[in-house]
């Protein structure tokens, strides 16, 4: 048995699948003479080629949400840039594997000083690389094989190219060695609602050996006897029972209302969550419009597509946050040059104040597609750290003829000073994720910091409770949409500490629905209070487990 960390619940047994390693340069390949040096490079050019092709036809059979990163990978393997970069490490008599790893490790490098969003698609160059280093040398290309049966998916870690492609008909569950709580990898297991542990350290198991896994106390077992596969296979049976309740609004036992909400991030996120018992969005991300262009998308593109949205969602509520983007993901559109900390540079708002053309030209969207549509919008603001920046959005918003204003509440200083805040606009929403790594000083990319940035570190719930307090001083609501809203314990948690509304993946509200409807307000902050009192994450986890009622248990 080895113990990781649990990143998406639910439990899964079945035989594994491993996803195949890559194999490196060839230690017995001929070194690059200037009389081979022309059939090297055309050897490599068409390995990248090959490689390009490959991601491009598995773009056509992914989700749509997929569909960027896969083609993010083709755009990376056909860059003249890394082609050419190859060539200088030929000429300097490197074999053709060898240039391709050492071009790539310069390139790699590159990114990870970037950090943030650059940093991210490391994985996603180093595995162009791996498949390009497999082609060369004659060998299949790493990655996950085809899945027959239903299986659960293991590998020292994933890159979003092959997490892309993971089918929740065949994959029980997903283990990964490496990783961290926010990686990809991590990010759609949950979102596809798969069972998921990372950073199980020390595993090794074969193809086909049985593997049971626990996707909420991250407890992985290699080759369970038949007593132990009974117990994962009779929890997994009483979690979906449990889980087959009414799709009632979200309520607390004593009828306190939370609204539940779903994360979208793609108009194909927003007609299956607009399918689902969600009250709508309090969050839809618009960074796909932007991401990988070398212009910004027009009025008329952006309107079509907030206008699809709104029209999926109907008189249900939908919170769109403006463009996220800045340093740590970059758009060639407006570069505002390197920065020393990306992750701490003009992102989020701080971007559309230093291009507020581009801000001006989405809320004009958006408030096309609301008059278009007549719905239940609001819109917020990334990254907003004083009242000063609230105010200066929420005049922009408001000019627009967009009716409700928001803000997101990622960094300290925005919790502590919410009362100030809230007093510019009509709600706020807190952005766990980046709360949480900018509270714990912990990058959310690092795996090995895992502990730090659990979302139950009492700290963090410190700052989340400043929020909410500040928020109810102003008498405005105040929800969350980070990762924490899906965790059905520290939903009771958050609803405890004052958070009107829980925004989630939407394969998650059905678990935070049941816990909800299990337990009063009152009993919420009692174990809100349990949880602030904890030493650390684990303490606090244990501790609400504990206090909480029996169908917590039965949904984790």
């Amino acid at each position: 048995m080895i113990t990781g960390i649990g990143v998406s619940r639910g439990v899964a047994v079945g035989p594994a699948a491993v996803v195949a390693r890559p194999v490196g340069p060839d230690p017995a390949e001929p070194p690059t003479t200037p009389a081979t040096l022309s059939a090297a490079s055309s050897r490599v050019r068409e390995a990248l080629r090959d490689v390009a092709e490959g991601l491009r036809r598995r773009q056509d059979r992914a989700p749509d949400e997929a569909k960027p990163t896969l083609e993010a990978g083709a755009m990376m393997a056909g860059d003249p840039g890394l082609a050419g970069t190859i060539d200088d490490a030929l000429r300097t008599g490197a074999g053709v594997t060898r240039a391709v790893h050492d071009a790539v490790g310069q390139y790699a490098d590159l990114l990870l000083s970037l950090g943030g969003y650059m940093a991210d698609r490391v994985a996603d160059l180093l595995d162009v690389r791996d498949r390009v280093i497999a082609r060369l040398r004659g060998l299949p290309e790493p990655g996950l094989p085809v899945l027959t049966v239903p299986s659960i998916v293991v590998a020292r870690d994933l890159a979003s190219a092959e997490t892309a492609l993971l089918n929740p008909a065949l994959c029980l569950g997903l283990v990964t060695v490496e990783g961290g709580p926010t990686s990809h990898a991590a990010v759609l297991a949950s979102g596809l609602g798969i069972p998921a542990v990372v950073q199980a350290a020390g595993l090794v198991v074969e193809n086909g050996t049985f593997v049971a896994i626990d996707g909420s106390t991250g407890q992985v077992v290699v080759d369970p006897t038949p007593a132990k596969r009974a117990e994962f296979r009779t929890r997994a049976n009483q979690r979906a029972a449990v889980l087959a309740s009414s799709d009632a609004p979200g309520a607390t036992r004593d009828g306190h209302r939370v609204a539940l909400l779903a994360n979208i991030g793609t108009l194909t996120d927003a007609r299956v969550a607009a399918a689902d018992a969600v009250e709508g969005v309090g969050l839809f991300r618009t960074e796909f419009l932007f991401l990988d262009r070398v212009d910004a998308p027009t009025v008329e593109e952006q309107t079509a597509a907030y206008a699809a949205v709104l029209r999926a969602f109907g008189a249900r509520h939908v919170a769109i946050r403006t463009l996220d983007a800045g340093a740590d993901k970059p758009l060639a559109f407006a570069d505002l040059g390197p920065e020393p900390n990306p992750a701490l540079g003009r992102r989020g708002l701080r971007l559309g104040m230093a291009r507020e053309d581009i801000l001006v030209t989405q809320l004009a969207a958006l408030a096309a597609a609301y008059r278009e549509t007549s719905a239940d919008l609001s819109v917020m603001a990334p990254m907003v750290a004083t009242a000063a920046e609230a105010a200066w959005f929420a005049e922009r918003v408001r000019a627009a003829g967009i009716p409700k204003v928001g803000v997101m509440i990622e960094v300290p200083a925005a919790a502590l000073r919410a009362r100030q805040i809230l007093a510019e606009v009509d709600f706020a929403s807190l952005g766990t994720n980046d709360l949480q790594q900018h509270t714990m000083a912990a990058d959310r990319l690092a795996g090995e910091l895992g502990e730090l940035l659990d979302p139950w570190q009492p700290a963090v719930l410190d700052v989340i409770a400043a929020a909410c307090r500040g928020a109810a001083e102003a008498g405005r609501p105040i929800g969350v949409c980070g990762e924490s809203a899906g965790d059905p314990g520290l939903a009771l948690v958050l609803v405890g500490l004052g958070a009107s509304s829980l925004s989630m993946a939407v394969q998650k509200v059905r678990a935070v629905r049941t816990v909800l409807a299990a337990h009063t307000l009152d009993q919420c902050r009692e174990l809100a209070g349990l949880a602030r009192s904890a030493v650390g994450p684990q303490d606090a986890k244990a501790a609400v487990l504990a206090a909480a009622r029996p169908v917590l248990r039965d949904v984790i």
